[in-house]
């Protein structure tokens, strides 16, 4: 049977956000953002290990204490410059011990709310998928293309169009071979778009957004309260 691995990605600086530390470890509900996704998927039970990736330069990971993630979390040095090679740089880093069939979940550092129900629906419903998918929620807001000055230009159809979320879950051996020359894509699923393949829409919900402005923190904070996180 294919076990469960989870790869966190938190190389990366978190510019947009304008903080003085990466976007990873601001403080959110007493803990630094990472600590509430890499928790959610410490506890899910069908998840064999935690892996996160960080910059070979990291100076904040050891300003915290990680203990109650257990034992399933490991830190791995060697992310890269783009998510991607950040990814791509871990799965090499673990080849010795995940079989080309075993899932593999990669998740947002910044998506501090997703669910143990968000999980289990994106490993049940690809259970037996040929590819592997990602969670998703359809697009609900009227869309707009703006121009060179900023007004609209056209007003863009929705149907059919869902916003990718993470987790992205597919086998390593599939997913290691889609990244292969690809450090330029934005997620999993596009790689695995560019191979070929047709990766599965799993619906989730609005909760699990991520953090990419100061006020998604207040409203993190405020998902995770709801919760007793």
């Amino acid at each position: 049977m294919s076990r469960h691995f989870a790869l966190v990605p938190a190389a990366g600086s978190g510019a947009r956000f304008g903080a003085e530390i990466p976007k990873q470890y601001l403080e959110l509900a007493g803990r630094p953002m990472i600590h509430h996704a890499l928790a959610a998927l410490c506890r899910f039970e069908r998840i064999e290990q935690v892996w996160v990736v960080l910059s070979p330069g990291d100076e904040w990971w050891g300003t915290s204490d990680w203990s109650a993630l257990g034992p399933k979390l490991q830190v791995l040095y060697c992310g890269g410059a783009t998510r991607a090679e950040s990814v791509a740089n871990g799965l090499h880093a673990v080849a010795g011990g995940v079989a080309d069939d075993d899932w593999v979940l990669v998740h947002d550092a910044a998506r501090p709310c997703v669910s143990r129900g968000m999980l289990a629906a994106l490993c049940d419903e690809l259970r037996d998928d040929p590819v592997g998918g990602l969670l998703a929620v359809p697009v609900a807001d009227t869309l707009k293309r703006a121009d060179a000055e900023q007004r609209v230009a056209a007003t863009e159809s929705r149907d059919g169009l869902w916003q990718a979320q993470t987790p992205q879950m597919f086998r390593y051996g599939l997913l290691c071979r889609a990244l292969a020359g690809r450090h330029g894509v934005t997620d999993e699923a596009s790689a695995l778009e560019a191979a070929g393949y047709r990766p599965r829409l799993v619906k989730a919900d609005a909760t699990n957004f991520k953090v990419t402005y100061p006020a998604d923190l207040r409203l993190a904070e405020l998902v995770l309260s709801t919760r007793g996180a």
